[in-house]
């Protein structure tokens, strides 16, 4: 029988997704430095749990030309509070990169996406997971049970009671 999980979180979140693509394979000088770059960010984050970061994963784009990095905060302020610091790794960065991109133009494609998601926004489901993934590894697991046998029913149980 098919194991099925759920995360545990109820509350807001917000979930950020940030990426590189090399548009210049030939320009390394222009490209590599922002691959590099996510390494020590996301070493720093993993570091402090007081940051509001809860996880990442990174995936490899279908092209191959690209990266994109998938994280889980507990808020946007969290994400925002972290970009500006200049004490983290983040802001010396990406002030690195527009420097660079000066110099080498268009050899690189960087992004990111920001969602605030409140509670009740979210509803997950893993099947046969032996260890959790996504959501569930940022904010822990249990039965899909305790929020319901559809998606339509855990959206609403993270939602509260109905109004």
């Amino acid at each position: 029988m098919t194991e099925l999980t759920t995360h545990l979180h109820d509350g807001d979140l917000a979930v950020f997704l940030i990426g590189a693509r090399v548009n210049r394979p030939w320009r390394p000088d222009g490209w590599l430095p922002a691959f590099a770059a996510m390494g020590p960010m996301l070493r720093e984050l993993w570091k402090d749990p007081s940051s509001g970061f809860l996880h990442a994963r990174t995936t490899v784009d279908a092209d191959l030309r690209g990266v994109t990095t998938i994280q889980y905060w507990r808020s946007v302020e969290d994400i925002y509070r972290y970009a500006n610091a200049d004490d983290h790794a983040h802001r010396p960065a990406w002030l690195a990169f527009y420097r660079r991109a000066k110099k080498v133009p268009g050899a690189v494609t960087i992004w990111h996406e920001t969602y605030a998601v409140p509670a009740g926004g979210h509803e997950s489901l893993y099947g046969d997971a032996p260890t959790p993934f996504g959501l569930a590894r940022a904010t822990g697991s249990i039965p899909a049970t305790r929020r319901g046998r559809t998606a339509r029913e855990r959206i609403r149980s993270t939602a509260g009671p109905a109004s």
